[in-house]
């Protein structure tokens, strides 16, 4: 069981190997949450929802339940669209949430989004009266993905004893996986600025149909491009260049300009109510499956997943 904590956000991991476990540092969390009256969310994927809907028996029915591997499908959206959307519906309370980001099935390709959303919920959440707790699976995750876990948070629970984490360093974390992009073998280019944005729209949309997609996902290609290409011309310089490949069961779109992305946590903040922009990339990352960024002083390029499905 977790001590109360004088500080406002605590964000602990929690390292378990098999159902028991798993259980032993989750249940507990969520009653000792609904006993103190604060909402409690649960957002892990679809197997151990499972596991924990039986274990909490009538208490399931005072709890916000989301599949993680859906809600959070794209590592990009699950600050705004699944932890903050939950913490800014109760702000009278404190808040408790069990996020669970990374898995097994994970890919290499989604991982380093992974990480850097582990890292960049400590920003997101400064001074905030939320608890979230994020599950890991040692039996079944690499052993990089661990210590990553020591570096993403400050508390870290492992055999039922919370420990402080003394590798704790978010801010790195969110550089070292800032690398450059891998490049496909193959890809369609367009270079554009202010007066081709129509043109970047209609070629990415082509591109995806000629890839096979359709219905709401070629819609999807369409907003993200024009967002994105929007932001470079407003921001990144004036002009970019617009690339699309296939990738094992996605479409994908890449756009490169010469702007820098200086705040880690664009597109992951929900804009306030009063402010007309700051929503672009946060469309971006709601329709994407995936979304990777690599930015530096020389440029930035933001590369987008759109499944078939």
């Amino acid at each position: 069981m977790m001590e109360p904590s004088t500080e406002p956000f605590v964000h602990p991991a929690l390292f378990y190997r098999g159902e028991e476990e798993y259980l032993h540092g989750t249940v507990p969390f969520v009653r000792d949450g609904l006993r103190a009256g604060e909402p409690v969310a649960v957002a892990v994927p679809g197997p151990n929802l499972d596991i924990l809907k039986s274990a909490l028996g009538e208490d399931v029915a005072h709890v916000t339940l989301l599949d993680m591997t859906e809600a959070g499908r794209n590592p990009g959206r699950i600050i705004p669209r699944v932890l903050r959307a939950f913490a800014d519906a109760h702000r009278e309370k404190r808040v408790r949430i069990i996020g669970e980001p990374i898995w097994a099935g994970r890919s290499a390709v989604e991982y380093p989004a992974c990480v850097q959303h582990e890292a960049l919920i400590n920003p997101a959440f400064q001074g905030r009266d939320v608890t979230i707790l994020c599950p890991y699976d040692v039996g079944s995750l690499d052993e990089q993905v661990l210590t990553d876990a020591y570096a993403t948070h400050p508390l870290v629970i492992s055999g039922g004893r919370e420990q402080s984490s003394t590798a704790y360093a978010p801010e790195y974390v969110v550089a070292r996986y800032n690398q450059p992009l891998e490049q496909p073998a193959a890809a369609e280019e367009l270079v554009f600025d202010a007066g081709q944005l129509p043109r970047a729209r209609q070629f990415a949309v082509e591109q995806a149909a000629r890839r096979s997609l359709s219905g709401v996902r070629l819609e999807d290609v369409a907003l993200i491009v024009a967002e994105l290409t929007t932001n470079s011309v407003v921001h990144g310089g004036g002009s970019g260049t617009l690339r699309m490949w296939s990738d094992d069961g996605y479409v994908v779109c890449e756009v490169r300009d010469q702007g820098y992305l200086n705040d880690p946590l664009a597109g992951r903040r929900p804009p306030a109510r009063d402010r007309l922009g700051g929503r672009g990339l946060l469309l971006v990352n709601s329709l994407a499956d995936l979304v990777r960024v690599h930015t530096s002083p020389d440029g930035t390029a933001i590369r987008c997943y759109i499944s078939y499905n």
